[in-house]
């Protein structure tokens, strides 16, 4: 399929209204239908609570890399829509300032068309170039296939799983941790 043209940039203050919109709408999704539990959380939940828009936008403004640092970017459309976004935040531990966190997240309209890749692709040249992060870590619901096999496309390894690390609507859920070495 043909890869999905849009322009991946940070999101800004001025994105966030929007931003937290495209958020609430992914998290509407969250294992309902056909679409595997890829939040912790279940999906009779409210989506997008208060405390989630706290730790995106306390972490924009924490300066790379303190403690706490989080940096956001969005796939906009040629109309200025997010299409799809992933977002980088330092570990809490100590002595880690080598390594970030990723999240992400594609619109369903924009799924299956390259885009996953390519704001992979664009956040390891931010973590090479910008701030010298060897290491980008992710984890992921085991049974969220079609993400692993993403990560694994994007040169993600699966380094353990947590079984049983979450129990949601009195169901079992395991947890994958991956890893993605950009030395």
């Amino acid at each position: 399929m043909e890869e999905t043209k849009v322009e991946i940039r940070l999101i800004v203050e001025r994105d966030l209204e929007q931003f937290f919109a495209y958020l609430s709408e992914q998290l509407a999704e969250n294992g309902r239908g056909a679409n595997p539990l890829f939040q912790p959380q279940s999906p009779d939940s409210d989506g997008l609570t208060k405390e989630m828009e706290q730790r995106f936008t306390s972490g924009m403004i924490v300066d790379f890399p303190q403690s706490g640092w989080r940096r956001v970017w969005g796939a906009f459309d040629k109309h200025g829509v997010i299409m799809g976004h992933i977002d980088l935040r330092g570990h809490p531990e100590a002595h880690t300032q080598h390594r970030a966190l990723l999240g992400m997240g594609v619109h369903r309209d924009a799924r299956r068309m390259g885009l996953g890749h390519k704001l992979i692709r664009s956040v390891k040249q931010w973590a090479i170039d910008e701030a010298e992060i060897e290491w980008i870590d992710l984890w992921v619901l085991s049974e969220n296939l079609p993400a692993i096999g993403l990560y694994q496309a994007a040169g993600f390894i699966k380094n353990g799983e947590l079984e049983d690390m979450f129990r949601i609507d009195a169901r079992s859920y395991a947890y994958t941790r991956m890893s993605c070495s950009l030395k």
